[in-house]
């Protein structure tokens, strides 16, 4: 993916640079009358060209340059920041622009590549991230929170032209289970390697071994792959299986849209077979050798294997404790030299918010020093309105009867609830890519639902609900929690910015809905 983006900006920088000259040549052989009328008036003043990449940016260039200024908002079809990619156009709008401006976490690293490769050599970039610095924070891990994925892959993109159909035959051969090797004690250094890193010191070896035990689970100790026939063996010793066609496959996506994983899948008429089986290597294409798989496989449906709560983990039979931990582990040593990750949704924080407006302004007035005062006016207006709703938010906190938040969700609020000095559990990190929960996560925030006696659980805008509904219903106390949803402005799409939205009015919302959740 990063090596096709390069090769389309490079080739639209050319394309860009090649339709400017054929401009300017045409520019330089027209002939134009001479302009003899020395009564008319000047031209307009130019507008600046500003380009950004998500909603908070673009409407905060609006409030302070006015119509001073032609703003393009890159994320304007809802999609998630964390999983946007530039297409053609936008490249091209970026490169010729008088000022960009984005975040700079980790789901912006194509930037760096298109700014090289930028026509506007004199474009001032603003990233957000910067500006701020030793104030950002880095990503958080709490209590209770779901962990990434288990085992770390680079997955890439998947769109759904690009998935193939697959054969039993690339499962070929004898694959055992990593559950009765967690119980026998055999993976101790895989649990105290994964302790050692984690940030939370809640998560002990005692812990983690709970948790994969719970998501391991698996009656079947080793599975046989020859032909078109499985064969299962249980911990007994006793096996059951049979012949197997194949049955198309299963997409499975994040709230966003994104396409996160595929299960292929298997179907058996025989006896004593399980009718459904599903496999899912990571892969969404013909492999010419399979490192492991997680099966899952019933009688119901296929649709019922994708709801289960556990991930059965197989590798080849003749792999060896040392080769398994090293496959768990990524393959590295950890001495925790690593670039930290850090939170992104720095937008959230009004005082960020603050800070970042300032900024702003102060680039626009070196672009353009004839509207200087337009421009520090605009801004010194809106960091009061801010400043006066951060007001507000301190007032609610102040008095509230609860200081803490419950997410079923992804939790990007961590800046917002540090100003404030509110408390939170969730089910994922902000920037998380995962979307299904497992039973101890639901367990744990359905469990400080009733400790707390928390009226509300919270999801984020672009959320379904699933995981939340669950943790309400999970809940003893349950009956009497609301679930309420806060904006993260990461789905905000151009039609909402036509109907009104602002930056202003969403955070204003987010209070009242603060409001309701904490008194």
């Amino acid at each position: 993916m990063k090596k096709l983006l390069s090769f389309i900006i490079s080739a639209l920088m050319i394309c860009s640079i090649l339709a400017g000259c054929g401009a300017n040549a045409d520019k330089e052989t027209a002939s134009a009358p001479e302009n003899t009328d020395t009564d008319a008036p000047e031209a307009e003043a130019k507008k600046l060209d500003v380009v950004t990449t998500i909603f908070p940016e673009y409407d905060w260039v609006r409030q302070i340059a006015g119509d001073r200024a032609d703003i393009t908002m890159l994320l304007d079809n809802g999609i998630d920041l964390h999983s946007y990619q530039p297409t053609a156009d936008d490249i091209i709008k970026i490169s010729n622009c008088d000022m960009f401006i984005y975040v700079g976490g980790e789901s912006d690293e194509w930037v760096e590549e298109v700014l090289d490769k930028a026509r506007n050599k004199d474009m001032v970039v603003i990233n957000l991230l910067e500006v701020l610095g030793d104030s950002v924070k880095e990503e958080e891990v709490v209590e209770g929170m779901e962990a990434e994925h288990d085992h770390d892959h680079e997955h890439e993109e998947i769109e759904e032209e690009d998935i193939e159909d697959r054969s039993l035959a690339e499962f070929e051969g004898t694959w055992k289970s990593l559950y009765p090797l967690l119980a026998d004690g055999k993976l101790e250094e895989f649990l105290e390697h994964k302790a050692e890193d984690a940030e939370d010191e809640s998560v002990t070896v005692e812990t983690l071994r709970e948790k994969y035990t719970a998501n391991w689970a698996c009656d079947a100790v080793e599975i046989s792959i020859d032909g078109d026939t499985i064969t299962f063996k249980s911990s007994d010793g006793n096996t059951f299986g049979g012949k197997y066609k194949y049955a198309g496959y299963s997409v499975i996506k994040a709230d966003d849209g994104d396409i996160t994983g595929v299960r292929y899948q298997f179907e058996s008429s025989d006896n004593g077979a399980p009718k459904y089986v599903q496999f899912n290597d990571h892969g969404h294409e013909p492999a010419e050798e399979v490192e492991h798989f997680h099966v899952y496989y019933g009688d119901e449906s296929f649709d019922a294997l994708l709801e289960s709560k556990t991930n059965p983990f197989f590798v080849p039979e003749d792999m060896s404790i040392e080769e398994i931990t090293e496959e768990l582990t990524g393959g590295h040593d950890h001495d925790h030299g690593e670039e930290p990750e850090y939170d992104e949704h720095v937008w959230l924080s009004l005082k960020n918010a603050s800070v970042l407006c300032k900024t702003i302004a102060e680039k626009l007035e070196k672009l353009d020093p004839d509207n200087k005062t337009l421009y520090k006016e605009n801004a010194d207006a809106y960091i009061k309105s801010l400043d006066k709703l951060d007001e507000e938010y301190k007032a609610a906190v102040k008095g509230a009867s609860v200081k803490t938040l419950l997410f079923g969700d992804r939790f990007p609020f961590r800046y917002l609830v540090d100003d404030y000095g509110l408390d939170y559990f969730a089910a994922f990190v902000g920037c998380s890519a995962e979307t299904e929960a497992s039973f101890e996560t639901i367990a744990f925030l359905a469990g400080k639902v009733d400790e707390l006696g928390l009226k509300a659980i919270m999801q984020i805008e672009s959320a379904d609900g699933t995981i939340a509904r669950t943790v309400k219903s999970t809940a003893k106390t349950g009956e009497g929690v609301t679930v309420l949803t806060m904006d993260s402005m990461q789905s905000t799409t151009s039609t909402d910015v036509e109907a009104g939205e602002t930056y202003l009015g969403t955070m204003k919302n987010n209070l009242e809905v603060l409001k309701a959740a904490i008194n």
